[in-house]
């Protein structure tokens, strides 16, 4: 089973009942990285500008967001934040809107991130993990999913509902 808890801790999870619009979704996600010094301010910029540019690459599938820059554009350290959005928000993805889940990592290098993103694939490809992350609607019930590395915790927030 995929164990996102070398990665994310509690801090780094976040959760919002709502933004205005994609790029403070895109702030809000950075907030963590920017707080352990794992990002600049430069490289939350580069992400917005990149995404006016060329559209949302970042858009990975329905519902789910990765943003993320090259390492030379701000990336200071390894790093990996969430935020999930109770009221999700257009990125001009097309049939992968609305989103409200974002990932947002970052890597200084281009190959640090590559055990932590394997990680994150085999969440993200878990049907039933990412069912319980879509259903979670608070900071508490998102970080209990993600830093559970059993089903074990899940099953009191599944009761709870």
């Amino acid at each position: 089973m995929a164990n996102l808890t070398n990665w994310l801790k509690k801090d780094t999870i976040q959760y919002a009942d709502s933004v205005p619009d994609w790029q403070e979704a895109i702030v809000l996600a950075s907030r963590p990285l920017l707080k352990t010094e794992a990002i600049s301010q430069r490289y939350v910029e580069a992400i917005i500008e990149q995404k006016q540019q060329i559209g949302p690459y970042f858009v990975i599938a329905p519902r789910i967001a990765m943003p993320h820059a090259r390492p030379e554009e701000g990336a200071k350290k390894l790093g990996l934040s969430v935020v999930k959005l109770g009221t999700g928000i257009n990125f001009n993805a097309g049939e992968n809107d609305p989103v409200d889940i974002i990932f947002m990592f970052s890597a200084p290098d281009s190959n640090s991130h590559i055990e932590m993103l394997m990680q994150l694939a085999e969440v993200l490809s878990d049907d039933e993990k990412m069912q319980q992350i879509f259903n979670t609607s608070s900071q508490q019930e998102l970080a209990a999913v993600l830093l559970t590395e059993n089903d074990a915790g899940l099953s009191q927030i599944n009761a709870d509902n």
